[in-house]
């Protein structure tokens, strides 16, 4: 599925890579700045530079489209990403140059490297108890709907999330987690604003053990893997019913 099909399929959608090393990447004013310079000169949209946190450094292009691309630096961890983007290939192109370029701006070893993570995520926006709507889509009739149908019962969370092992020595693994962000207190009020109910699923591969000899190479297997994952279980099992009980309640 390309991007376009996606976006059919939710409010917003975004590919995430996160290069996890076993040590803290270098945060030195230098190092950072002459990095995020040549990323800017790659993607010269991207201007709006930040410090977050101690060791929390971001670059990204305006927000304001709603199609925008990121890369952070965040303690042991990188990460690039694009939301919305025109193709996923443009995802693509971005995150494989971000992880050649990781070796020789941030001086990440694979021998020091713990893992690679490849991830979609979908956004759907809703107004309302949003573990309702999840109970309702993804565990109508399984072993908890006796207790979501008690008399005057109303669930206050529910986010299911499960991992499992790809390969015989669990070094790749699959993830899929659903986040929801409505409130006790929203749900005793029934005041609730407009926000996401967001789906997350992720394939990560840890290193040291991996078969493939570059970054990139592990990248393009991971996101074949991903596709494959998401288009045959994700989106059918988790995606469509949500949309499905959104669509009935709004």
């Amino acid at each position: 599925m390309n991007a376009n099909s996606f976006s059919s399929l939710c409010d917003d959608f975004g590919v995430t890579m996160h290069l996890t090393s076993k040590v803290d990447l270098p945060t030195s004013r230098d190092t950072v700045l002459h990095f995020y310079d040549s990323v800017r000169r790659l993607y010269p949209t991207m201007t709006d530079f930040e410090k977050r946190d101690a060791n929390e450094y971001a670059l990204e292009e305006d927000r304001e489209g709603g199609s925008y691309r990121f890369v952070n630096i965040d303690g042991r961890r990188l990460t690039s990403g694009f939301v919305n983007p025109p193709a996923v290939e443009d995802a693509d192109g971005q995150n494989e140059k971000l992880l050649e370029m990781a070796p020789y701006h941030l001086g990440v070893h694979p021998l020091d490297t713990d893992s690679l993570d490849v991830q979609f995520y979908f956004d759907l926006l809703y107004q309302g108890n949003h573990d309702e709507v999840v109970t309702e889509a993804l565990a109508a009739d399984g072993p908890f709907d006796s207790l979501f149908k008690l008399g005057g019962a109303r669930v206050l969370n529910y986010q299911p999330s499960l991992m499992v092992a790809l390969d015989d020595g669990c070094q790749l693994q699959a993830r899929l987690s659903v986040e929801t962000r409505s409130s006790a207190y929203q749900v005793r009020t029934g005041n609730f604003g407009e926000s996401p109910i967001s789906v997350y699923f992720t394939v990560r591969q840890f290193w040291g053990r991996q078969p493939f000899k570059t970054f990139q190479e592990s990248y393009l297997n991971q996101r074949r893997i991903l596709d494959d994952l998401v288009a045959e279980h994700v989106v059918p099992k988790v995606l469509n019913p949500l949309r499905q009980v959104i669509g009935a309640k709004s």
